[in-house]
Protein backbone atom coordinates (compact mmCIF):
# COMPACT_ATOMS: atom_id res chain seq x y z
CA UNK A 1 0.00 0.00 0.00
CA UNK A 2 0.95 3.65 -0.26
CA UNK A 3 2.10 5.79 2.66
CA UNK A 4 -1.19 7.54 3.55
CA UNK A 5 -3.10 4.26 3.68
CA UNK A 6 -0.39 2.66 5.81
CA UNK A 7 -0.49 5.56 8.28
CA UNK A 8 -4.28 5.55 8.50
CA UNK A 9 -4.28 1.81 9.11
CA UNK A 10 -1.70 2.22 11.88
CA UNK A 11 -3.66 4.94 13.67
CA UNK A 12 -6.89 2.93 13.33
CA UNK A 13 -5.17 -0.17 14.75
CA UNK A 14 -4.00 1.60 17.92
CA UNK A 15 -7.39 3.26 18.41
CA UNK A 16 -8.88 -0.22 18.09
CA UNK A 17 -6.53 -1.42 20.83
CA UNK A 18 -7.73 1.49 22.95
CA UNK A 19 -11.34 0.44 22.39
CA UNK A 20 -10.49 -3.14 23.35
CA UNK A 21 -8.74 -2.13 26.58
CA UNK A 22 -11.66 0.12 27.49
CA UNK A 23 -14.11 -2.73 26.89
CA UNK A 24 -11.96 -4.93 29.14
CA UNK A 25 -12.25 -2.40 31.96
CA UNK A 26 -8.75 -0.93 31.65
CA UNK A 27 -9.12 2.23 29.53
CA UNK A 28 -6.04 4.04 28.31
CA UNK A 29 -5.42 7.57 29.56
CA UNK A 30 -6.31 9.87 26.68
CA UNK A 31 -2.68 11.00 26.12
CA UNK A 32 -1.62 7.36 25.65
CA UNK A 33 -4.45 6.88 23.16
CA UNK A 34 -3.50 9.97 21.15
CA UNK A 35 0.28 9.59 21.30
CA UNK A 36 0.06 5.84 20.65
CA UNK A 37 -2.12 6.40 17.58
CA UNK A 38 0.35 8.92 16.16
CA UNK A 39 3.35 6.70 16.90
CA UNK A 40 1.58 3.74 15.30
CA UNK A 41 0.72 5.87 12.26
CA UNK A 42 4.39 6.78 11.89
CA UNK A 43 5.65 3.27 12.59
CA UNK A 44 3.36 1.95 9.87
CA UNK A 45 5.64 3.67 7.35
CA UNK A 46 8.90 2.35 8.79
CA UNK A 47 9.17 -1.07 7.06
CA UNK A 48 9.54 0.73 3.71
CA UNK A 49 12.96 2.00 4.78
CA UNK A 50 14.24 -0.61 2.34
CA UNK A 51 12.83 1.36 -0.63
CA UNK A 52 14.53 4.54 -1.86
CA UNK A 53 11.25 6.10 -3.10
CA UNK A 54 9.27 5.50 0.09
CA UNK A 55 8.05 8.31 2.33
CA UNK A 56 10.32 7.34 5.21
CA UNK A 57 13.37 7.30 2.97
CA UNK A 58 12.75 10.95 2.11
CA UNK A 59 11.47 12.14 5.49
CA UNK A 60 14.80 13.04 7.10
CA UNK A 61 16.82 14.17 4.11
CA UNK A 62 20.31 12.69 3.50
CA UNK A 63 20.20 10.83 6.82
CA UNK A 64 17.18 8.69 5.92
CA UNK A 65 18.37 8.29 2.33
CA UNK A 66 21.70 6.93 3.53
CA UNK A 67 20.00 4.67 6.07
CA UNK A 68 17.71 3.42 3.32
CA UNK A 69 20.69 2.26 1.27
CA UNK A 70 22.16 0.45 4.28
CA UNK A 71 18.87 -1.26 5.14
CA UNK A 72 18.27 -2.26 1.52
CA UNK A 73 21.71 -3.86 1.26
CA UNK A 74 21.31 -5.58 4.64
CA UNK A 75 17.88 -6.93 3.68
CA UNK A 76 19.17 -8.19 0.36
CA UNK A 77 22.13 -9.89 2.03
CA UNK A 78 19.84 -11.64 4.53
CA UNK A 79 17.53 -12.71 1.71
CA UNK A 80 20.36 -14.22 -0.33
CA UNK A 81 21.82 -15.97 2.71
CA UNK A 82 18.55 -17.56 3.80
CA UNK A 83 16.46 -18.12 0.67
CA UNK A 84 15.56 -21.65 -0.36
CA UNK A 85 15.84 -23.06 -3.87
CA UNK A 86 12.16 -22.29 -4.40
CA UNK A 87 12.44 -18.61 -3.46
CA UNK A 88 12.75 -16.26 -6.42
CA UNK A 89 16.00 -14.52 -7.30
CA UNK A 90 15.99 -10.82 -6.47
CA UNK A 91 18.10 -7.77 -7.22
CA UNK A 92 17.17 -5.78 -4.10
CA UNK A 93 15.93 -6.06 -0.54
CA UNK A 94 12.51 -4.40 -0.73
CA UNK A 95 9.76 -6.37 1.03
CA UNK A 96 12.12 -8.81 2.66
CA UNK A 97 13.69 -8.44 6.12
CA UNK A 98 11.89 -5.26 7.21
CA UNK A 99 8.54 -6.77 6.24
CA UNK A 100 8.65 -9.64 8.74
CA UNK A 101 7.24 -10.20 12.23
CA UNK A 102 10.76 -10.69 13.55
CA UNK A 103 11.85 -7.24 12.39
CA UNK A 104 8.74 -5.69 13.95
CA UNK A 105 9.49 -7.29 17.32
CA UNK A 106 13.17 -6.32 17.21
CA UNK A 107 12.41 -2.71 16.32
CA UNK A 108 9.73 -2.43 18.99
CA UNK A 109 11.99 -4.04 21.60
CA UNK A 110 14.81 -1.71 20.68
CA UNK A 111 12.50 1.29 21.00
CA UNK A 112 11.38 0.20 24.47
CA UNK A 113 14.99 -0.33 25.52
CA UNK A 114 15.92 3.15 24.28
CA UNK A 115 12.98 4.70 26.13
CA UNK A 116 13.98 3.24 29.50
CA UNK A 117 17.77 3.52 29.18
CA UNK A 118 18.15 6.91 27.51
CA UNK A 119 15.47 8.45 29.75
CA UNK A 120 13.83 11.67 28.53
CA UNK A 121 16.06 12.21 25.51
CA UNK A 122 15.35 8.69 24.27
CA UNK A 123 11.62 9.29 24.64
CA UNK A 124 11.88 12.61 22.82
CA UNK A 125 13.86 11.01 19.99
CA UNK A 126 11.26 8.26 19.53
CA UNK A 127 8.41 10.76 19.61
CA UNK A 128 10.15 13.11 17.18
CA UNK A 129 10.89 10.44 14.57
CA UNK A 130 7.42 8.91 14.65
CA UNK A 131 5.56 12.21 14.78
CA UNK A 132 7.44 13.44 11.71
CA UNK A 133 6.48 10.22 9.96
CA UNK A 134 2.87 10.59 11.12
CA UNK A 135 2.74 14.08 9.62
CA UNK A 136 4.25 12.78 6.38
CA UNK A 137 1.70 9.98 6.22
CA UNK A 138 -1.52 11.47 7.58
CA UNK A 139 -1.02 15.01 6.25
CA UNK A 140 0.90 14.03 3.16
CA UNK A 141 -0.48 16.74 0.88
CA UNK A 142 0.41 19.53 3.31
CA UNK A 143 3.78 17.92 4.08
CA UNK A 144 4.75 17.77 0.43
CA UNK A 145 3.89 21.44 -0.06
CA UNK A 146 5.92 22.42 3.02
CA UNK A 147 9.67 22.36 3.52
CA UNK A 148 11.25 19.49 5.41
CA UNK A 149 12.46 21.92 8.06
CA UNK A 150 8.90 22.98 8.89
CA UNK A 151 7.82 19.36 9.23
CA UNK A 152 10.81 18.64 11.49
CA UNK A 153 10.02 21.69 13.63
CA UNK A 154 6.41 20.56 13.95
CA UNK A 155 7.58 17.08 14.94
CA UNK A 156 10.06 18.40 17.50
CA UNK A 157 7.58 20.85 19.05
CA UNK A 158 4.84 18.22 19.22
CA UNK A 159 7.23 15.68 20.75
CA UNK A 160 8.24 18.12 23.49
CA UNK A 161 4.63 19.06 24.30
CA UNK A 162 3.36 15.46 24.28
CA UNK A 163 6.21 14.23 26.48
CA UNK A 164 5.31 16.95 28.96
CA UNK A 165 1.64 15.95 28.92
CA UNK A 166 2.45 12.27 29.41
CA UNK A 167 4.72 13.11 32.34
CA UNK A 168 1.83 14.60 34.29
CA UNK A 169 0.46 12.28 37.03
CA UNK A 170 -2.22 9.96 35.68
CA UNK A 171 -1.54 10.81 32.03
CA UNK A 172 0.17 7.58 31.13
CA UNK A 173 3.97 7.82 31.34
CA UNK A 174 3.85 4.60 33.35
CA UNK A 175 0.85 3.10 31.59
CA UNK A 176 0.90 -0.72 31.63
CA UNK A 177 4.39 -0.93 33.21
CA UNK A 178 4.35 0.64 36.68
CA UNK A 179 7.65 -0.39 38.25
CA UNK A 180 10.22 2.38 38.82
CA UNK A 181 12.44 2.83 35.78
CA UNK A 182 9.88 1.27 33.41
CA UNK A 183 8.14 4.50 32.46
CA UNK A 184 7.60 4.62 28.71
CA UNK A 185 8.43 0.94 28.28
CA UNK A 186 5.07 0.73 26.48
CA UNK A 187 6.30 2.94 23.63
CA UNK A 188 7.54 -0.15 21.81
CA UNK A 189 4.01 -1.56 21.54
CA UNK A 190 2.57 0.90 18.97
CA UNK A 191 5.82 0.56 17.02
CA UNK A 192 5.46 -3.23 16.80
CA UNK A 193 1.78 -2.87 15.91
CA UNK A 194 2.47 -0.27 13.23
CA UNK A 195 5.06 -2.48 11.54
CA UNK A 196 2.77 -5.51 11.61
CA UNK A 197 -0.17 -3.52 10.24
CA UNK A 198 2.10 -2.35 7.42
CA UNK A 199 2.95 -5.97 6.62
CA UNK A 200 -0.71 -7.00 6.64
CA UNK A 201 -1.54 -4.14 4.32
CA UNK A 202 1.19 -5.15 1.89
CA UNK A 203 -0.01 -8.76 2.07
CA UNK A 204 -3.28 -7.59 0.49
CA UNK A 205 -1.49 -6.35 -2.64
CA UNK A 206 -0.56 -8.41 -5.68
CA UNK A 207 2.99 -9.13 -4.44
CA UNK A 208 2.03 -10.39 -0.99
CA UNK A 209 4.37 -10.06 2.01
CA UNK A 210 6.79 -12.54 3.66
CA UNK A 211 5.61 -11.55 7.14
CA UNK A 212 6.13 -15.07 8.61
CA UNK A 213 9.83 -15.36 7.69
CA UNK A 214 11.86 -17.38 8.64
CA UNK A 215 9.13 -20.04 8.93
CA UNK A 216 9.18 -22.26 5.80
CA UNK A 217 5.91 -22.48 3.86
CA UNK A 218 5.45 -24.64 0.76
CA UNK A 219 9.22 -25.08 0.56
CA UNK A 220 9.84 -21.33 0.54
CA UNK A 221 11.61 -19.43 3.30
CA UNK A 222 10.26 -16.09 2.02
CA UNK A 223 6.70 -17.15 1.19
CA UNK A 224 4.57 -14.10 0.22
CA UNK A 225 1.55 -14.33 2.50
CA UNK A 226 -1.73 -12.96 1.15
CA UNK A 227 -5.34 -13.70 0.29
CA UNK A 228 -6.32 -15.47 -2.96
CA UNK A 229 -4.97 -13.51 -5.92
CA UNK A 230 -8.47 -12.57 -7.05
CA UNK A 231 -8.87 -10.56 -3.83
CA UNK A 232 -5.58 -8.67 -4.08
CA UNK A 233 -5.10 -5.19 -5.50
CA UNK A 234 -2.30 -3.01 -6.82
CA UNK A 235 -0.78 -0.38 -4.55
CA UNK A 236 -2.35 3.01 -5.20
CA UNK A 237 -5.36 1.54 -7.00
CA UNK A 238 -8.95 2.68 -6.51
CA UNK A 239 -9.51 -0.12 -3.99
CA UNK A 240 -6.94 1.43 -1.68
CA UNK A 241 -7.99 5.04 -2.24
CA UNK A 242 -11.77 4.70 -2.45
CA UNK A 243 -12.45 1.71 -0.21
CA UNK A 244 -9.69 0.97 2.30
CA UNK A 245 -8.76 4.52 3.30
CA UNK A 246 -12.37 5.53 4.09
CA UNK A 247 -12.78 2.27 6.00
CA UNK A 248 -9.65 3.00 8.05
CA UNK A 249 -10.99 6.48 8.87
CA UNK A 250 -14.35 5.11 9.99
CA UNK A 251 -12.80 2.32 12.05
CA UNK A 252 -10.36 4.73 13.65
CA UNK A 253 -13.11 7.18 14.51
CA UNK A 254 -15.28 4.48 16.03
CA UNK A 255 -12.33 2.98 17.91
CA UNK A 256 -11.30 6.35 19.32
CA UNK A 257 -14.84 7.20 20.41
CA UNK A 258 -15.20 3.78 22.06
CA UNK A 259 -11.86 4.13 23.83
CA UNK A 260 -12.95 7.49 25.26
CA UNK A 261 -16.36 6.15 26.30
CA UNK A 262 -18.26 8.34 23.86
CA UNK A 263 -20.21 5.44 22.31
Amino acid sequence: MMGPAHSLSGAAAWLGVGAATAAAGHPMPWPVLVVGALICAGAALAPDLDHKSATISRAFGPLSKGLCEVVDKLSYAVYKATRSTKDARRSGGHRTLTHTWLWAVLIGGGASALAVTADRWGVLALLFVHLVLAVEGLLWRAARMSSDVLVWLLGATSAWIMAGVLDQPGNGANWLFTDPGQEYLWLGLPIVLGALVHDIGDALTVSGCPVLWPLPIAGKRWYPIGPPKALRFRAGSWVELKVLMPVFILLGGFGGASALGLV
